[in-house]
């Protein structure tokens, strides 16, 4: 926020006349003008509202309510002996009006000559565009976790909470991407459940959270229940991934590593992508954000680059996280003429926030036809790793099965070899599978689970490694030319 709060000011001192600034936050961002208008020794700061009219004037309170013309003229007569910032709130309301939009016009060139300015406040873009040139657009970044920090610090030496510094770091980290406003309610919800601030409002405040992503429409808040004691095989893959995991540490700063980016999953379905997704989020204690990239298209012109600026911006305020973007060949993988180029300039937004990010936000992402990845995709620097994750082999079986066995049947003490040697070829997905057919069978028949039945249920599934043969042979040949690591 230090480096919103500079480059405000900057624009301020360079008499930047016209200033929209996108924000939901009012109460936040009146007093970050505030504080902006002290360290300017600017004499005079001004709130205005089609409610209240003029706030933060002696003699002026609620001068001119309801009239935003006649707010706009008050400014345009004001002397540039008196420096003055105006706040102006819900501008957007009025724009269709010729003689505001004319008034605004006129104060673009006017205000230059002074030294006062005029801010709009609102939660859209401003929707007319021969006002756009005239004005400079920002973003309010939803607090950073010092300011969350500074916040909880408050609310907790007001009501008595005695928290760790541990304690206030894990709750400011939690609630990063939360506003102002939010991180209030829980507290104030912890306060009247328990009466006090402590660690255990870090659940609350994942479920605030969920709430937040639900509306976003495009995120998913995933709750991960699985995780990497719970996948058979892949064991390069985890090696890899509990490295990366130490990446995200101050030490690794301090030695001089940098964020990890993220990894590209590739594989036949059923080879445990997803899994491994989901499995990362809860091993490494970080909230999973699943993307759904059909959702980030729209049929306005100009919409979905809007939608994935607003992702991109929301899962870094979530930092740190995780970014699951499944199956990423179908959202990118299409003609790009048939959309009028759409999802390239969408494909082009995402690569280049991956490359260039220095937010803690790992991108894990998962496809299954490797001829459908544009090339720029897979170039180095947009993730840290790509690997292949073939099927699995005898060994890598045998534990998926034994897992499922013992989530399922744990009491099952039959041998696993001939199913062992019966499944060449079939997936962990399928695996899986072939375990509930064959409790089928045996529920069915009122008696436990016995090897018959899972050598029944194996003989009778079909494997995707035979309907699907010339696919998988063609990622085989892919990753075995060196383009990608092996997961096992």
């Amino acid at each position: 926020m230090n480096s919103w709060c500079k480059n405000f000011e900057l624009l301020i001192k360079s008499r930047t006349s016209l200033i929209w600034i996108r924000t939901k936050e009012e109460e936040r961002l009146e007093k970050i003008i505030n504080f902006s208008c002290g360290s300017l020794n600017i004499q005079r700061y001004v709130c205005w509202d089609c409610i209240n009219g003029i706030k933060g004037l002696i003699n002026e309170e609620g001068k001119f309510s309801n009239n935003p013309l006649g707010v706009l003229n008050w400014l345009k007569e004001q002397s540039s002996k008196v420096s003055t910032v105006l706040l102006v709130k819900d501008f957007h309301k009025f724009y269709d009006d010729p003689s505001i939009n004319r008034t605004i016009k006129e104060l673009s060139s006017a205000l230059k000559e002074t030294n006062n300015s005029l801010i709009f406040s609102s939660h859209l873009f401003p929707s007319s565009e021969e006002l756009d040139e005239l004005m400079t657009i920002v973003n309010l970044p939803l607090p950073d976790q010092k300011e969350l920090k500074n916040l909880i610090k408050t609310i907790a030496f007001n009501t008595n909470s005695n928290l760790s510094e541990e304690e206030l770091n894990e709750l400011s980290m939690a609630s990063c991407g939360l506003t102002e406003i939010k991180v209030k309610q829980v507290t104030a919800k912890a306060l009247a459940q328990r009466g006090k601030i402590s660690k255990e409002d870090i659940n609350d405040i994942f479920e605030e959270k969920k709430q937040v992503i639900a509306r976003s429409e495009i995120l998913e808040f995933f709750e991960a229940k699985s995780s990497q004691d719970d996948i058979g095989g892949l064991n390069v893959l985890k090696v890899w991934l509990n490295q990366r995991h130490r990446a995200f540490s101050k030490e690794a700063r301090e030695y001089g590593l940098p964020i990890p980016k993220g990894v590209l999953l590739v594989g036949a379905q059923g080879t445990g992508k997803s899994l491994t997704a989901k499995s990362i989020s809860k091993s490494w204690s970080m909230p999973l954000l699943r993307l759904d990239v059909g959702r980030l298209f729209s049929s306005l012109v100009g919409s979905s680059e809007a939608r994935t600026r607003e992702t991109i911006s929301r899962a870094e305020a979530m930092s740190p996280c995780i970014l699951w973007i499944d199956e990423i060949d179908k959202g990118f993988g299409g003609d790009a003429r048939s959309d009028g180029g759409t999802s390239q300039r969408v494909l082009a937004s995402l690569l280049t926030w991956m490359a260039e990010k220095e937010s803690a936000v790992f991108v894990i992402a998962t496809a299954n036809a490797i001829d459908k990845l544009p090339a720029e995709l897979l170039r180095k620097g947009r993730f840290d790793e790509i690997f292949f994750l073939d099927l699995p082999n005898s060994e890598e079986r045998l534990r998926i099965l034994d897992l499922h066995l013992n989530k399922k049947r744990p009491s099952y003490g039959f041998p696993l070899s001939t199913i062992i040697d019966r499944t060449e070829g079939f997936s962990g997905a399928e695996l899986e599978q072939a375990v509930i057919e064959g409790m089928h069978i045996s529920f069915s028949e009122n008696r436990e689970l016995m090897e018959k039945d899972l050598i029944k249920a194996v003989s009778e599934l079909v494997p995707l490694s035979r309907t699907a043969k010339e696919q998988i042979e063609l990622l085989k040949e892919w990753a075995s030319s060196g383009r990608a690591r092996s997961a096992s």
